[in-house]
């Protein structure tokens, strides 16, 4: 226990923990705040405290899901927000550890993926059952950051919205090429299709979100224009007037961002124009966290700008516009959270009480990222030709309310 008592007496500060260890010892941290109600837990043996002690993320929540853990006041989500606010990305927090900081050589070893690596770490997470994603996704199952104009809309609203905001940002144009990478359950191609008329291409390599994406194609009676295939971006030719990628990049890994963009230029035609939305770091370069790693996208990694812009400048593209989405994301995944709650039974029944504190702990942590870490989404506008975008941004908004207004 001396390890990881050391740890949290450094870490907790604003807040009180109150941790009884597995021989019956009380351990308190911090102070009582307005700002958090008191978290009480209690292990269940000592190896679960030195596990903690010796790599907090995988520790903790190895032990959350195996029932070691135990919360008797406080749900997982508050003991999260207790300990990252502590620990939070701040100039001015002068408690900052290195909590979730991670061996580098081995993050970099699980960002290596090649073509059959890549299509085993989606099927991991995608190609889990359809249920599961229904009872917290919305309908069209936007399984990304959403946009909210407003705070206080609805997740079904800030879905749509997020999609008007990409498709307004690519600048369509009737009897174009669009090519969707990574399209998930095809919500984004047949929107862009429904919005434009144009043709589009989406790629996956869950076969799982395949099946859909072509049912809801066909259900549409759309499966002419919108197709959907089983490839890896890798192995695509010809070319493209648009493309699009909404929470793919994450999944390419940092020794493959060199040729993630010169694939991109190499399917743009000269004037054509791409955007990418993915996961980012405002603080700098670091390492997806083991847990999340093993348990939940084997492979990814949310990378820094300063990673992705030498790889954009090499492939001899132009950066036309980036946006930085701070708080979208928390808001896209509290409700996530909520709705998972919500569906405690049902997602107990379809899988059982470890994956359901499994689901909780990645989606609590990940809120925690974009609350108290560095953790942001960018929207990256490429081009092949400097000309190959009206001169200012007023094309977007004016695009984006059409589309708002086509999609009521």
């Amino acid at each position: 226990m001396w390890l990881l008592d050391r740890l949290l007496r450094r870490a907790i500060i604003d807040g009180e923990l109150i941790l009884t260890d597995a021989s019956g010892k009380v351990h308190r941290y911090g102070t009582p705040s307005a700002q958090f109600p008191t978290v009480k837990g209690r292990l269940t043996d000592n190896s679960v405290a030195w596990a903690i002690g010796r790599n907090p993320a995988l520790g903790a929540g190895e032990a959350w899901m195996d029932g070691k853990l135990i919360l008797e006041q406080g749900d997982i989500l508050d003991l999260l927000k207790l300990v990252t606010y502590n620990t939070r990305w701040d100039k001015d927090n002068p408690t900052r550890v290195a909590l979730w900081r991670q061996q580098a050589i081995g993050a970099k070893i699980d960002q290596i993926n090649f073509a059959r690596r890549s299509k085993r770490n989606v099927a991991h997470h995608y190609d889990l059952s359809d249920r599961l994603y229904d009872l917290f996704l919305d309908a069209d199952r936007q399984y990304s950051c959403a946009y909210f104009t407003d705070p206080a809309n609805t997740l079904e609203q800030a879905q749509s919205d997020k999609k008007a905001h990409i498709a307004a940002k690519l600048d369509l144009k009737p009897g174009q090429k669009v090519l969707d990478i990574g399209c998930g359950w095809g919500g984004m191609a047949l929107y862009i299709h429904r919005v434009s008329g144009a043709q589009v291409l989406g790629v996956t390599l869950s076969e799982e979100q395949l099946k859909v994406a072509r049912r809801r194609a066909e259900e549409a009676g759309v499966a002419d224009k919108v197709k959907f295939e089983l490839i890896d971006y890798r192995a695509l030719t010809g070319q493209f007037d648009r493309i699009v990628s909404v929470g793919m990049f994450e999944h390419v890994g940092l020794p493959h961002y060199r040729q993630f963009f010169d694939k991109v230029h190499e399917l743009l035609t000269p004037d054509g124009v791409a955007l990418i939305h993915s996961i980012a770091r405002a603080d700098g370069p670091g390492a997806t966290d083991p847990w999340t790693a093993k348990y939940i996208f084997p492979g990814g990694y949310s990378p820094a700008l300063s990673q992705i812009v030498p790889a954009v400048e090499r492939a001899w593209l132009w950066i036309t516009d980036i946006e930085v989405l701070r708080l979208h994301y928390a808001f896209t995944l509290e409700e996530w959270y909520k709705r998972t709650v919500a569906a405690k039974d049902a997602i107990v029944a379809l899988y059982d009480e470890r994956f359901y504190r499994m689901w909780l702990f990645y989606l609590g942590g990940a809120i925690c990222a974009f609350r108290n870490d560095g953790h942001m989404n960018v929207q990256i506008q490429l081009t092949r030709r400097r000309g190959a975008l009206p001169i200012t941004r007023d094309y977007m908004a004016a695009t984006e309310l059409k589309y708002r207004e086509m999609t009521k």
